[in-house]
């Protein structure tokens, strides 16, 4: 069963500043905001929601297409999914802009504050939905504003089955459409910030939500996180860190697990829980592609963790 994935590729900045952003920040005068962050050092990483997707899907050994619009500097990112045998063929090349860029400060209490540079991302609706054969599943992950609307309608037209996840990228979408990709999707993915906006612009709930889609999942930090199914909700534990580096790029290996318990057709219990796993497993290594295993290192690590072992 072949993935498609529709989302970001970035050049990502990470950087760590050695306090905390409350402590620095005057909750009486955010009006008129006016803070620098000194940090000692820079990280140049691969990122975007849909590279990252992608990088923790071939560590799964899933059968992936990415989607999206690049810049005139991708070659070096090229070069890096080729060394991880991701087929590009789906990737575009926007010849007069840069690959998108994303400038991520993380405090010690591992909250962040990001800028994000569209550059070529903003023509991911040039890319169409039907261009790709032989897909079974998808995800519309953060992307271009229009390129998540049209390709939410391009699954659903194709009678795809597909995870609706814009992340933080909600921002960006008003009300009425986001009730329209729901319409459209199977499943929706949201942190726990994300979906209180989505509650403000919609007025729909974790219930109301469950007569336009058949599961949402929300994701709560270290707090695990909750899948809505069925007029059910599945509580799922996290897998403890050993030591919290960098929070970068978790979501991104979370929705991977996703995808990968949903191609196989596994519960949701055991799903999260892979899902969580793969998060466990990023927020160990510093950057979004960095961290490595083999499959029967993860099946070892979800059985210390959960207890039980899956196929």
């Amino acid at each position: 069963m072949t993935a498609l994935i529709c989302g970001s590729f970035a050049y990502d900045r990470i950087m760590v500043y050695p306090g905390r952003f409350r402590e620095d920040i005057l909750p009486d005068k955010i009006h008129i905001l006016n803070v620098c962050f000194v940090v000692p050092d820079i990280q140049h990483e691969f990122g975007g929601s849909g590279g990252n997707i992608i990088y923790n899907m071939k560590l799964l050994d899933m059968d992936c297409l990415p989607m999206g619009t690049v810049g005139i500097d991708f070659d070096e990112y090229g070069k890096w999914l080729d060394i991880n045998g991701v087929d590009q063929r789906h990737l575009r090349v926007i010849n007069d802009t840069y690959t998108a860029q994303c400038f991520i400060t993380t405090d010690l209490d591992n909250n962040q504050i990001t800028t994000f540079q569209v550059g070529a991302m903003a023509h991911s609706h040039e890319n169409k939905v039907s261009m790709a054969e032989g897909v079974s599943i998808g995800i519309v992950a953060p992307d271009g504003r229009e390129g998540m609307l049209q390709h939410a309608r391009q699954f659903a037209e194709a009678g795809i089955p597909f995870i609706f996840d814009p992340g933080q990228n909600v921002t960006v979408l008003s009300g009425d459409e986001l009730l329209n990709s729901f319409e459209h999707a199977t499943w929706l993915v949201f942190n726990d910030y994300e979906w209180q906006l989505v509650e403000d612009k919609t007025g729909l709930t974790t219930a109301t939500v469950q007569d336009l889609v058949d599961t949402l999942i929300i994701t709560r930090g270290e707090s695990g996180s909750t899948v809505y199914t069925r007029g059910k909700h599945i509580d799922i534990p996290t897998a403890t860190a050993e030591q919290l580096v960098d929070p970068t790029g978790c979501g991104d290996a979370y929705r991977a697990g996703l995808l990968y318990g949903v191609v196989h057709g596994m519960d949701w219990d055991t799903t999260g829980r892979i899902a969580s796993l793969m998060g466990k497993v990023k927020i160990e290594v510093r950057g979004t592609q960095n961290h490595r295993f083999t499959r029967q290192e993860f099946m070892d690590l979800f059985k210390l963790h959960f207890g039980y072992s899956f196929q």
